[in-house]
């Protein structure tokens, strides 16, 4: 979907068409959550703060998230899907992949599923076509707003020779940045290392790089993904290096999270703790259990003994997170969710 919070709420409120709108809080701690292309323009975006944006653009209009509005378009917008292919598998709220293998051409099934979302929701989509999950990911980006791009098997080698390093599905920019370290800056320059040295160098991630070089992915469109993992987050008002706050503010968030986890009838046997401090260096502090987390009382006591161990080496602390994974039906592997958790990590 294209803008899509932003693009919700124009469509709900005609004073907001044709005005740079930001979706989000305008306060000194606030973010961006999406801005609309009025807002592109100027440089706002998604995650940026809120201050930020407004001085990028004074004329910027804040608009409060309706979370419950989102899903409830997005369900609409699934329900679509599912009338073209029972294998449709949701990354978020606006997007998603669809295997539309046994239709007889995936551009017109493009352009019909456009159509219909347009014409029932009032929204406009951009889709990518091709022949697996990560160039379709890319030529989805490639001519939004409202847009339609297609990479058919003849030209995939080249299209992804010149492709930079950036634009893979699953490069973000600390791995960019140690691409270019490397001499690596695009899928030509990825082509000329071996399987072996790039694994080396990323980790199981670099037989991934190896097969996106060569525009392979084999991976398959997976319409029932378990989900690995539930957390929170909150974002101080203003830094704090007091204990108390912080076992309140943990209290805040683990509810939160507890709540997700009878809603979603969720249990993992990992407790992730997350804080970011007053420089925006961030940390993790894990702990794993033999059994689930099955009930509130465990989950504070592991919580508050991985806040108890952090030392917090004289810095304030601006925000703090919790996650629980690692569930029964992952086999032991755990994968944490994006929820701004996403970042380096330090054990």
């Amino acid at each position: 979907m294209d803008a899509f919070y932003a693009s919700v709420e124009q469509r709900d409120n005609p004073r907001l068409r044709g005005v740079p709108i930001a979706v989000g809080h305008d306060s000194g701690r606030g973010v961006v959550a999406t801005a609309s292309y009025e807002a592109r323009r100027y440089g706002v975006h998604s995650a940026l703060p809120s201050v930020v944006a407004k001085r990028l653009c004074p004329e910027l209009v804040f608009v409060n998230p309706r979370f419950e509005v989102y899903k409830a378009v997005s369900h609409q917008i699934r329900d679509i899907f599912h009338e073209y292919t029972p294998l449709v598998e949701p990354l978020s709220l606006d997007e998603a992949f669809l295997d539309v293998s046994h239709h007889p051409s995936a551009t017109r099934i493009a352009q019909e599923i456009k159509h219909r979302i347009l014409s029932e929701t009032g929204l406009t989509a951009s889709a990518g076509v091709s022949i697996n999950k990560m160039l379709a990911k890319i030529a989805s980006d490639y001519q939004k707003p409202d847009g339609l791009f297609v990479i058919t098997p003849d030209v995939v080698e080249d299209f992804v020779a010149q492709l930079p390093v950036e634009k893979f599905f699953g490069v973000g920019e600390v791995t960019a940045e140690r691409m270019h370290r490397l001499g690596i800056h695009t899928g030509a320059d990825l082509r000329q290392w071996s399987e072996i040295d790039l694994i080396r160098q990323f980790g199981k991630a670099g037989s991934l790089y190896y097969g996106y070089a060569r525009g392979e992915d084999h991976r398959e469109v997976s319409p029932n993904r378990i989900r690995k993992s539930l957390g929170a987050e909150c974002t101080f008002r203003d830094d704090t290096d007091d204990r108390l706050r912080l076992l309140e503010e943990l209290k805040r968030v683990r509810d939160e999270v507890w709540q997700r986890m009878q809603r979603n009838d969720f249990t993992g046997k990992t407790v992730v703790l997350k804080l970011k401090f007053d420089n925006f260096r961030q940390i993790t502090r894990s702990k794993t259990l033999y059994d689930p987390i099955d009930r509130p009382e465990l989950l504070e006591q592991v919580s508050e003994e991985l806040l108890h161990y952090i030392n917090l080496r004289n810095h304030k602390v601006r925000l703090i997170g919790l996650s629980v994974g690692n569930t029964a039906d992952a086999c032991g592997e755990w994968i944490q969710l994006k929820l701004d958790f996403d970042a380096a990590y330090e054990k």
